[in-house]
């Protein structure tokens, strides 16, 4: 479909670039938890209104987040393989354009909660505030996947307040599984670019942990399954749930066969199966409140 979109509209094919509208993956790793944390307040029948603005508001600001994070890198990419072919390092467009595209996804991300509650609505700003500080993180932490996290996650209180109009303690468990599967996942990542991010200056978690990092990522993906147990037994939830968290836990021991030798291929191949470790938890949740 974006090949003939790319042919038949190559003006428009830099600015989908731009936004990743043709890699669909980091939308749906948002989207996932998302939806966990909207089922979760709206206790298995989340309202419609709450559903849409959030499945636009992810799409939106995850477009938001990749333009701002080309412009701080609009000076590496062209050094890194995986990247050089970005718009922005190509010269297909400017840094001004970036900006004013931001701006532009801001202003929808601001009309879409303006649908939500005067709770959801003040949080949002939260979430801008992390979208924009997450780009320029690898300049002077190890750890911008940790940030990344941190902005992922904000969705969570996000929905709870636009459904359920509080912010149990529950919801936080949400938050850290979000936050910390997003470290993992960001990681093997971060995996494929490793020498060319030490190469040019970037900073990441694959670089921190060095020959540890298949440990650390299996550290973060128990620590991730370990407050969505937790929430079951809080919420008192059935085989359902905990079958979707078997089916996760599954899914992570695949992902480490992938990349035991740490190729950068195949730790692509493990940051894209996390798709289905969002859906598998969404799975067991939806049918939890099935039955």
């Amino acid at each position: 479909m974006f090949e003939s979109v790319r042919a038949r509209y190559p003006d428009l094919w830099p600015w989908i670039q731009l936004m990743r509208l043709d890699r669909p993956i980091g939308t749906l790793l948002l989207l996932w938890p998302t939806l966990w944390a909207v089922w979760v307040a709206g206790e298995g029948t989340p309202s419609a209104r709450v559903i849409i603005v959030f499945a636009l508001g992810v799409i939106v600001m995850r477009a938001a987040g990749c333009v701002i994070n080309d412009y701080a890198d609009r000076n590496l990419d062209g050094h890194v393989s995986r990247t050089k072919d970005r718009p922005l390092a190509t010269g297909a467009l400017r840094g001004r354009d970036a900006l004013a595209l931001f701006a532009g996804l801001l202003c929808i991300a601001l009309i879409l909660v303006l649908f939500l509650n005067p709770f959801a609505f003040y949080l949002a700003f939260g979430g801008v505030a992390l979208a924009v500080i997450y780009p320029f993180m690898k300049r002077f932490t190890f750890l911008p996947q940790l940030f990344l996290g941190a902005a992922f996650a904000w969705a969570i209180p996000m929905a709870f307040a636009a459904e359920a109009n509080e912010l149990p303690a529950y919801a936080w468990l949400i938050y850290i599984a979000t936050l910390v599967w997003t470290m993992a996942y960001d990681t093997q990542y971060a995996m494929c670019d490793r020498e060319d991010d030490l190469r040019v200056g970037i900073k990441s978690t694959a670089i921190l942990f060095g020959d540890a990092d298949r440990l650390m990522i299996g550290l973060l993906q128990v620590l991730a399954l370990w407050p969505l147990w937790l929430l079951g037994r809080q919420l008192e939830f059935g085989w359902p749930w905990y079958l979707g968290l078997a089916t996760a836990l599954a899914l992570f021991a695949w992902q480490q066969w992938l990349i035991r030798e740490r190729n950068p291929q195949q730790c692509f191949r493990a940051f894209l199966n996390n798709q289905w470790v969002g859906a598998a938890v969404f799975a067991g949740l939806w049918l939890q409140y099935l039955l």
